[in-house]
């Protein structure tokens, strides 16, 4: 985990980098038990402990390792009131993946590689509580109430509000959570243009909108945001509205019909061909093609919005809000993907897999505690944390350390993660 945390690469690179570090207890570390040791965390768990896998997955020692790691920090107040859940997916190199890699929609743009999908949990305060991995072909819509059901089992927590993408939301996964079984809060996204509910009944509803952030007077205040309370029956949504964005569909869409008419002047119909294009003809004859004014007027209803469910009581602004802040697992997966270097996986073995997950996910909690604690961004602390470097000189029966100068910040950067250096 730390040679990921600091440069990243195989466990056989991890074995050669550790020499030049001095870490407690690893003096009679190798190479072989780097690898037993990846083999453990991704051993299946015995079949008396296999009641809260998932469809897709068995329950191994890495979830045994995340419960108890969960169970460590918790006390008599700890709970998890608020919960972020979102998927991507990472590719493999080579024949790796054997068992869940498998070819399906893929978000590194990448299609022509096998692929495994990862689905996070993180809490209210961003860190980490849980990883899921599932075969590469798993549709997200198919993914949050397993998610969901393994939350309350695993972790002993009464009731959560689970806020999760539009990528997750069906008409069943919505029931499943308003079951009595579950009763479960959520803050879900709504698919505008697909369902009927939202897009003819929603959308159209009358009604003002609530400043919650007003426009930009200055680069780095806030993105404005405006929010309205629409109730379709007992449906709860809120309707979203960022000014600065619905100026920006507004020029992109005038800037493609512009084009698009050119285009069109000149008898271009490959153009039909462009889905930027495409969603704004019409053909009333065959092999003719004209622009759908209808569909552009259509298409200006959604400028700058978006549009969300929710059960809770919450007050529509902090709906809004709080939706916002899934912004944390796109971040935590960006991270994951660059920072830490979780991909190509090479592995082909799922216990291997597991544990290669397992150990990006502990490598990113500590990199939340040590920002957190510190203030610095990890690569600012790495960096720094390099620079620092002692050497011993054995001279008789005398050993002597001596020490490069501390980098600025270092000592009170360390001290406040509960470290200390000697010097």
């Amino acid at each position: 985990m730390l040679h990921r945390l600091f440069v990243s690469g195989s466990d056989r690179a991890a074995e050669k980098w550790k020499r030049d570090y001095q870490i407690e207890g690893c003096d009679t570390l190798q190479l072989h038990h780097l690898y037993r040791a990846m083999a453990w965390l991704g051993e299946v768990l015995p079949k008396e402990q296999q009641k809260d896998k998932t469809p897709f997955a068995p329950r191994c020692v890495k979830d045994r390792v995340e419960e108890d790691l969960f169970a460590y920090r918790r006390d008599l107040f700890t709970d998890l009131q608020l919960v972020f859940f979102d998927t991507t997916s990472i590719y493999f190199e080579g024949e790796g993946g054997e068992t869940v890699g498998q070819l399906g929609h893929t978000k590194d743009h990448r299609p022509d590689l096998k692929q495994m999908i990862v689905g996070t949990v993180l809490d209210g305060q961003g860190r980490p509580i849980c990883c899921e991995l599932w075969p590469g072909n798993t549709t997200d819509v198919k993914t949050l109430i397993p998610v969901v059901d393994r939350l309350r089992s695993r972790f002993a927590i009464n009731r959560v509000c689970i806020v999760a993408d539009r990528g997750m939301i069906s008409k069943q996964t919505i029931e499943d959570l308003e079951n009595d079984k579950r009763d479960w809060l959520y803050i879900l996204g709504a698919r505008m243009r697909a369902q009927s509910e939202v897009r003819d009944e929603v959308i159209s509803r009358g009604g003002r909108y609530r400043v919650v952030h007003p426009e930009r007077e200055f680069n780095d205040d806030l993105s404005p945001l405006d929010v309205k309370e629409v109730w379709v029956g007992d449906h709860r949504y809120i309707v979203c509205r960022n000014q600065d964005e619905a100026r920006k569909d507004a020029a992109d869409r005038e800037a493609i019909v512009a084009s698009l008419r050119e285009q069109l002047g000149s008898g271009a119909k490959s153009l039909v061909g462009n889905r930027g294009y495409r969603r704004f003809l019409s053909t009333p004859e065959l092999d003719s093609f004209q622009i759908d004014e209808a569909k552009i007027a259509e298409d200006a209803r959604y400028d700058g919005k978006w549009v969300l469910r929710t059960n809770t009581e919450m007050d529509a602004a902090e709906v809004a809000l709080q939706y916002k802040r899934l912004w944390m697992v796109e971040q935590w997966f960006r991270s994951c993907k660059s920072l830490i270097h979780t991909r190509p996986i090479y592995h082909h073995l799922r216990e291997s897999i597991e544990a290669h997950l397992s150990i990006v996910v502990a490598a990113m909690a500590v990199s939340h505690y040590i920002e957190n604690q510190t203030g610095w961004s990890i690569k600012k602390f790495v960096r720094t944390a390099r620079r620092y470097r002692t050497v011993k000189i054995k001279a008789g029966r005398q050993i002597l350390t001596a020490a490069d100068p501390l980098p600025d910040g270092l000592r009170e950067a360390v001290t406040s993660i509960g470290g200390q250096l000697e010097h």
